[in-house]
């Protein structure tokens, strides 16, 4: 991402910025409410359009690709709130999150791979989405985005409304994703556990990038621990 400004309805939300993600990286995006975070995860996946900047993956320009190429080039979007097809059942979500593709043997391995990651979904395959624990939910969200073989997963608020203990069961699994070659651009609003997790960060406020480095060095910033770490 360079010199990337966006906003609504006239009103520019990210002024200018610019982050990289290299290939095997975990990065994490901190940043309060109304930051930006999550606007800059629109413009990468496609849901906005940017006023101005470059958005690059290899030699293509992202951002001048429609969304449903986007996810083809490798590109998948993990939303806040899961965004589940709630009277869908979890195998139709989990195929559905493989739309673009083509491969059948590829799927149903992806397929395989998804319900050993998450065996809870395993057993609730013929159960509608809507039905499921928030935690569950989560699960099927990110098993979903894995269903469209992603190169680079974003994921926004993954442990959202979710349990200590589910949130950190979240945490591991993404981890071991990350093991399998899975390049991951965090949005998460517990700082500590993004942070213990990610490779590198960038912390956003009000739209420009203001702190960025490795994520052991900002744990130990003494700015992001005031603002975001309660010390």
């Amino acid at each position: 991402m360079e010199s990337l400004r966006a906003g609504y309805g006239g009103v520019e939300a990210l002024h200018g910025i610019g982050l990289r993600v290299e290939p095997g990286e975990i990065v994490a995006l901190l940043g309060a409410n109304g930051a930006g975070k999550s606007t800059a995860l629109r413009a990468i996946s496609g849901l906005l359009r940017p006023a101005s900047g470059a958005i690059l993956l290899g030699g293509t320009a992202l951002h001048t690709l429609p969304p449903h190429r986007i996810v083809q080039h490798g590109v998948v979007q993990v939303p806040e709130g899961r965004r589940l097809f709630g009277t869908l059942t979890v195998r139709e979500n989990l195929d559905m999150g493989a739309f673009t593709r083509r491969d059948e043997e590829e799927i149903a391995g992806n397929r395989r791979m998804v319900l050993r990651l998450f065996p809870v979904l395993a057993e609730r395959e013929r159960q509608l989405a809507g039905t499921l624990s928030g935690g569950e939910q989560q699960m099927l969200a990110i098993g979903r985005a894995l269903m469209g073989a992603p190169k680079l997963l974003l994921l926004d608020e993954p442990s959202l409304g979710l349990s200590p203990l589910l949130a950190r069961e979240i945490f591991r699994t993404l981890r071991e994703i990350n093991a399998a070659g899975v390049t991951i651009l965090l949005v998460e609003q517990n700082a500590r556990a993004a942070l213990a997790l990610a490779h590198r960060a960038y912390v956003l406020a009000t739209g420009s990038i203001v702190l960025e480095g490795p994520a052991a060095s900002l744990r130990e910033d003494p700015a992001v621990k005031r603002a975001y770490l309660g010390g």
